[in-house]
Parts: structure tokens; sequence; C-alpha cells
């Protein structure tokens, strides 16, 4: 069984941007700057758009963060939403989710410029995603790709199970890995909670992809010998063994799952890693898309 350790991962390609950037400051250009704005004091958020600033701190990345409280008006946040559209300074825009429950979260995803929205939400970016256009992908499967083909993962004729539907990592992610791509080349099967024989379905995986969002919910009976397994989840629990009386965990049962893996991604330091790196990633690509466009 073979680790595959995203931190180490997101380091290099923060390196690779870093370089990039540099020859960009030599040359007396611009640097790429990301917008990020925040609704509201969720602690996990706020750790989230901090850790955003400190990455863009690294490579060189100009950011800029726009905190409202929760009751800011669903309104008044699209016409912040809008000036950012129209500053030719800023290369890139997140509206940090969840939102509050008065403002629409599919109203404000669609407000953002599609050329701005580097965290591939946008109904645009998500079609062209589909059709295997030139777009940007979000942010956490376009993590996990990063991990499969860096770690050298054979994909191509694979069985890959993605565990969890949703429109920011199941949905995305069997799309991906059936494309004719590398990594890609999947026959994928999708599941939820509501679909039959589960257990199943998860054991016959070449490539089990956890986000299903339930904690140590994959065990070691619903994985195949040697299968890859991507933990996409991570949960604070209580724990009694720790300084901080918590703990992180994913949706995989790791001890006893990673006993019959090939490789398998740890909680934390595996896909968590790569998130945030692929939304650097996202933005330097819009960057020399808008200097191609001048």
């Amino acid at each position: 069984m073979k680790i595959i350790d995203g931190k180490t991962i997101a380091k290099k390609i923060k390196g690779e941007i870093a370089k990039k950037v540099a020859k960009m400051i030599d040359n007396d250009m611009d640097t790429p700057h990301l917008a990020a704005i925040l609704i509201g004091n969720d602690p996990a958020s706020q750790t989230y758009v901090n850790s955003k600033e400190k990455d863009c701190k690294e490579v060189g990345f100009t950011s800029s963060v726009y905190k409202y409280p929760a009751n800011f008006t669903e309104e008044k946040l699209l016409e912040i939403i809008d000036f950012i559209n129209n500053d030719d300074e800023i290369t890139g825009l997140i509206v940090q989710l969840p939102l509050p429950d008065h403002i629409s979260t599919d109203k404000i995803i669609q407000s953002i410029k599609p050329e701005k929205d580097v965290d591939g939400f946008h109904p645009e970016n998500v079609g062209k995603m589909a059709l295997s256009m030139p777009t940007f992908l979000p942010a956490t499967p376009y993590g996990i790709m990063q991990l499969l083909e860096r770690s050298k993962i054979e994909t191509e004729g694979k069985n890959c199970v993605v565990l969890g539907r949703s429109n920011i990592v199941g949905t995305p992610m069997s799309i991906l890995m059936s494309r004719k791509s590398s990594p890609g080349n999947c026959t994928v099967t999708m599941c939820h909670s509501r679909t039959k024989n589960l257990k199943e379905i998860c054991a016959s995986a070449d490539i089990l992809i956890a986000a299903i969002g339930s904690p140590e919910f994959v065990t070691a009976d619903m994985v195949k010998q040697s299968a890859v397994v991507i933990d996409v989840g991570i949960h604070r629990i209580k724990s009694s063994k720790t300084k901080s009386g918590f703990k992180l965990i994913g949706d995989v049962k790791f001890d006893e799952v990673s006993k019959k893996c090939s490789y398998i991604t740890p909680v934390p330091g595996g896909v968590g890693p790569m998130t945030r790196v692929s939304l650097l990633l996202n933005t330097l690509k819009a960057f020399k898309q808008n200097l191609n466009n001048l």
C-alpha cells in the first residue's frame, strides 16, 4: 500500500507556479489576482479563505478578500460581484460556500463572469467540461485528476466507482474519469445513498472515489483487493487522543481499508491540499487567457 501524499504534490505544483510568476515579475508584467468573497462567520469558511490567502502569497499572486456580515443582502452581494467582474485588475473570483439561506447560491454562481469563475461552478464552464472543451475544472475534481496523473496511476480501461453525486465533486468527477483523456478512459459508475447493492458495486471498483459526506462510510468489505481509494471526505470529530480534543477523518475507514489498497489518500493531507492548489492553477490559466484576449 502506498500513501498518495497530496501535501507533497501540492507543494511541488506551488513551486512550479511560483517560478512562472517570478518570470512575469522579471518581465515587468502584472501578476494574477484572486479575489474571494466571504459572507458570515462560519469558522470552516474563514479558515479556508485564510488558507487561500496564504497560498496566493506563497506563489506570488495578489489576493483580496471581501468580508461581509451574515445578514448581507443578496442584492448588495450581486452589486459587489458586478464590480469585481468589471475590474480588469482582478483575474479570478470565488464566492465562499455555503452562503446564508436568504441568498440564492445558483443566482450568485451564475452572476460571476465565466472567464473569472476559477471555482469552475458556472453553468457555462460545467457545460464545457461535459463536452471536453478547455475550461476551468471544479477545484476538488481537478485536484484528484492531478493526484492520479502525478502518482502515475493507470486509469485507462479501469472500473471507477464514484460514491456521491454532488455538483461540486461527484458529478464532475464521474465526467472527468469517463473522458477520453489521461487520466480518464474509465468505465464509471456513480453511486449515492439510494443505490441498491452499494457494497457490491463499490467492491467491483479498481478506483474508488469516496465523496459521500459520511464519516468512515467506506469499510474494508466495500473495497476490492489492490484498489486505488481516493477519500474526498473530511469530518471533525471528538477524540480523547489529541490535545485539541478533536481529529479529522474522511469518508473511508482508513485503518482497515488501507490494508487492502494499492494506493490511498490520507485525511488530512490527501485531497484537501490539492483542492487549494487547483484554484491557483485555474487562476493562472485565467490570467493567461486574459493576456491572450488583450
